[in-house]
């Protein structure tokens, strides 16, 4: 609906294409929620037979070493060596199983970040179509240089322009902010910080023009 008002007031501007990527965005942004929403059964069958094998080997492992001391054949000696080559693997497959039990958490949250890049960046192209709309040209209280941008937006157009960025913006924020709903990983939360924090300063960057404009006004 935002990128259909854009589209009606500034139908040639390039902030509708933002808005239009912001809407597939969105888009991308559910369907993802809904996959880490749910489990990854074939990680999850990987974790249970990583910890049956676990168990199998401690069980074998300490049975060896039972049978060993029980039989009185092996030396002292012989009977330090097996448990230490058992405590070796018992570490190994410790380490595989936990890299296991994380791999499902990894892999959702490498998923997450690169949703979380794009609404980033996102944020930043709206802040570049609204860097050039100054208050001041709009007043008409500074005269422009040969190099200045092309200026064609009035007062009031300008204020709906700057309001328009400032909703795109908190549209980026709230649509990271549905990452961390589900998805409760300190690397994602604290990249869903960020968004909100940036979004909240380009936003009141945005309102102080606004003020200035809506003040002229007055």
């Amino acid at each position: 609906m935002l990128a259909r008002r854009i589209g009606e007031r500034f139908p040639a501007s390039g902030l509708l294409g933002v808005a239009e990527e912001l809407a597939r965005t969105a888009d991308l942004n559910a369907a993802l929620i809904a996959q880490l929403r749910r489990p990854i059964w074939w990680l999850r069958a990987a974790s249970v037979l990583g910890a049956a094998a676990l168990v199998t080997v401690v069980a074998w492992a300490a049975l060896q070493v039972l049978r060993m001391a029980a039989g009185g054949q092996s030396s002292l000696t012989d009977i330090l060596q097996g448990i230490d080559a058992a405590a070796n693997e018992l570490i190994f497959l410790s380490i595989a199983l936990y890299f296991l039990i994380s791999l499902q958490a990894r892999f959702k949250r490498g998923r997450a970040l690169r949703m979380l890049h794009r609404l980033r960046s996102l944020a930043h192209a709206v802040d570049m179509h609204q860097l050039t709309k100054d208050p001041g040209h709009a007043l008409r209280e500074v005269e422009p240089t040969p190099s200045s941008p092309e200026r064609t937006l009035g007062r009031e157009q300008l204020i709906r322009y700057l309001d328009y960025c400032s909703e795109l913006l908190s549209l980026v924020s709230k649509l990271a902010a549905l990452q961390a709903q589900h998805l409760q990983d300190p690397v994602v939360l604290e990249a869903v910080g960020e968004i909100e924090s940036l979004s909240s300063d380009l936003s009141r960057k945005i309102w102080q023009k606004i003020t200035i404009l809506n003040a002229a006004g007055a």
